[in-house]
């Protein structure tokens, strides 16, 4: 499937050439594209400026909203370059063993609601959980990855796997945990939690803050901002990069050839050893997460 259909584009102001796009559903301010593409996706040799093309106007680094439209950035010291970095692809994952159990259990304790919509579980107290779900921030068939990262010194609970930590979770919706895992909704720490919707905001998330339940700074089991940080840099380029990376289908009704349908969609084989790893969790092992919960 590709990203959705974007309403800001835009372009080397010298040589016209596309650089990228977003959709605007009304969250992005323009500080924060000016910051988006300074800090993840550009290499500049100096202060670069943004014209809108429809007006002529020279956009200001302000809070108001980024208009809709075509923009051409020039940069008067010198060139601009894409960056060469690609985003962290990663599958939908759920929990599958009893080793995500404390993880689940630790997310569901704290939250209690869906945190980026702010859908209350009125069915907690009874121990109802359909309809949310413990979300990763950094996936799990990344393991590697947050080693070389050495992720781990962000997590100041870390039980025996720290990738397991509550820190490293947030509870969601069902619908909203697949847009999460496939970078089409994020959160920006930098810009006091603001969640951005990449998608058509069918969820009326777009604009939203984070709830406070997994803030808390009184709470040592709070959301580690490092990794809402990361989530928020992958969803970007994931998302405005060129033009936008193609996402996994992850419906596969019964009957579905699941394995055809991997191998005939983007990065087969990134995908097939992704799926198979996330599958490996479900190795019963002894629970990973020593959190307070």
């Amino acid at each position: 499937m590709s990203r959705p259909r974007r309403n800001v584009n835009f372009y080397d102001g010298l040589t016209g050439a596309h650089l990228g796009g977003v959709r605007q559903n009304g969250s992005i301010t323009n500080a924060n594209f000016f910051h988006m593409l300074m800090d993840v996706l550009l290499e500049a040799d100096g202060i670069i400026s943004i014209d809108h093309r429809g007006t002529g106007q020279r956009m200001p680094m302000n809070t108001d909203r980024l208009a809709e439209g075509d923009y051409d950035i020039f940069c008067p010291r010198g060139g601009i370059r894409l960056t060469e970095e690609n985003f962290v692809r990663r599958v939908y994952s759920r929990s599958r063993s009893s080793r995500e159990n404390s993880f689940r259990d630790s997310v569901r304790a704290r939250d209690g609601k869906c945190v980026l919509t702010g859908v209350v579980n009125n069915g907690a107290s009874e121990g109802m959980w359909t309809g949310f779900e413990a979300a990763h921030i950094f996936p799990l068939e990344r393991r590697e990855l947050w080693r070389q990262c050495n992720f781990d010194r962000l997590i100041t609970r870390p039980g025996r796997n720290p990738i397991n930590s509550v820190q490293n979770g947030m509870l969601v919706s069902s619908s909203v945990h697949r847009l999460f895992d496939s970078f089409l909704i994020s959160v920006n720490p930098d810009d006091c939690y603001k969640i951005t919707d990449f998608a058509q905001n069918n969820w009326q998330a777009d604009g939203r803050v984070l709830d406070i339940v997994c803030l808390n700074p009184n709470n040592p089991d709070r959301v580690a901002d490092d990794l809402l940080r990361w989530h928020f840099r992958q969803s970007v380029l994931a998302n405005m990069k060129e033009a936008g990376e193609p996402i996994f289908e992850h419906d596969f009704p019964p009957g579905t050839d699941m394995v055809k349908e991997i191998l005939q969609g983007p990065f087969p084989a990134e995908r097939m050893e992704l799926e198979l790893f996330s599958r490996l969790q479900s190795t019963p092992q002894e629970n990973d997460d020593e959190s307070a919960y």
